[in-house]
């Protein structure tokens, strides 16, 4: 008979869309069961429960479990979390996002499951400050105090854990080379596109084929770097006009803002193209040329990840996850932060060495990728992770 493994997330989006493919192949091994809460906030099939289970190939109970505080609430959940692993008596309860970890390992703990695993995939509290950041600190280290095994996926942040003096060092580990779940390498390839594929591609949203085409893939606020993006490409495409520019994601005009300038450009400039957010990314990376990501913070961007996985060389910031992802010189560039002219540079660097035949090789950019983030290559060190502690 197989061992129980119980996964644990706040929304099913997290299990069906972060997590895909992950939870099925560790079916193979573990008797499966996830943990998350009835439904999501969309009607998508990655945020429906059911459909979740299903796709997933595993067992689903739904425990309501809600991401702000809500100390009610979460004492329910908890009760609820903590009924499940006694009857369950799983070998390794393993949760992923804030709320789930806290609540999950706090309920393992008290139900002595014997491995208590949780991931942290970014520290949104680091951005918070007063008495919420006072007690967003203490139930962080709640969680870490009762897990037997906390996950950084970066070598950065967990760095950051150290730093904040989270938990120990003896406690944290990166598993493998960091990522969650890596990419799907198979999904995210170029070959499945031929040269007549881009060119309509670009047809249709008026990109001609002799045009350099940089992506941005993303929400568009202030705190991925757009304003400086912005004002790099306007100055770069004023003295190389057949630079495009092109956004896929949505706007967030209330919660983080663009600055005015910003948008007269976004307005004005029509070599900036703007797509808004896409189910499939998939056909935007292959028509284009490189990907420039000058997010002020992040976990372990998926985006820099299948950038790579397409081929696409990438310009990033100095920040957490796109500073492993990227090796200098050898799949991009990384740059300062919040430095517009540092994109410029590097953004007419990528230019000019496309017209001049000198572009980075595109398979060994995806070979980079493959070899370290694959999502098969996360799922064997997760595992090999789970088989060192039975």
């Amino acid at each position: 008979m197989k061992e129980k493994l119980i996964r644990i997330t706040t929304l099913p989006a997290s299990m069906g869309g972060l997590l895909r493919g992950q939870l099925l192949f560790m079916t193979q091994y573990y008797e499966v069961i996830g943990i998350s809460s009835p439904t999501g906030n969309n009607s998508t099939a990655i945020d429906n429960m059911d459909q979740v289970g299903k796709d997933q190939n595993t067992r689903m109970i739904p425990i309501a479990m809600t991401r702000k505080i809500t100390p009610l609430q979460d004492l329910k959940a908890t009760w609820e979390l903590y009924k499940t692993f006694k009857k369950e008596k799983p070998l390794i309860v393993h949760s992923h996002t804030p709320k789930a970890g806290t609540l999950g390992m706090f309920a393992a703990y008290l139900a002595r499951v014997p491995n208590r695993l949780h991931t942290v995939a970014g520290l949104p509290l680091l951005e918070v400050t007063g008495s919420k950041r006072i007690l967003l600190d203490f139930v962080e280290k709640l969680t870490y105090a009762c897990a037997t095994k906390v996950y950084p996926n970066s070598f950065g942040l967990k760095d950051i854990i150290i730093a904040n003096k989270y938990t120990s060092a003896k406690k944290l580990k990166v598993i493998g080379q960091g990522s969650s779940n890596g990419v799907d390498t198979s999904f995210f390839d170029p070959n499945l596109y031929t040269t007549e594929d881009k060119i309509n591609l670009r047809k249709d949203i008026g990109i001609t084929k002799e045009d350099y085409v940089f992506i941005f893939i993303g929400r568009l606020v202030t705190d991925k770097g757009i304003n400086e993006l912005v004002s790099a490409f306007e100055k770069l495409n004023q003295k190389y006009t057949n630079t495009k520019l092109l956004f896929v994601g949505s706007r967030e005009e209330e919660l983080d803002p663009l600055h005015s300038n910003t948008e007269t450009i976004l307005k004005n400039n029509k070599n900036i193209i703007m797509v808004g957010s896409q189910s499939n990314v998939k056909p935007y990376y292959a028509m284009a040329d490189s990907l420039v990501f000058p997010s002020y913070r992040e976990g372990f961007p998926n985006v820099v990840m299948e950038a790579g996985a397409m081929g696409l060389p990438s310009i990033v910031s100095n920040i957490n996850g796109c500073n492993e992802i990227i090796l200098e010189n050898k799949n991009g560039y990384i740059i300062p932060v919040k430095n517009s002219e540092a994109i410029q540079e590097k953004m007419q660097v990528l230019y000019l060495g496309h017209q001049k035949g000198e572009s980075f090789n595109a398979d060994t950019i995806r070979d980079l990728i493959a070899s370290r983030y694959g999502r098969k290559v996360i799922w064997e060190e997760i595992l090999k992770e789970y088989q060192s502690l039975n």
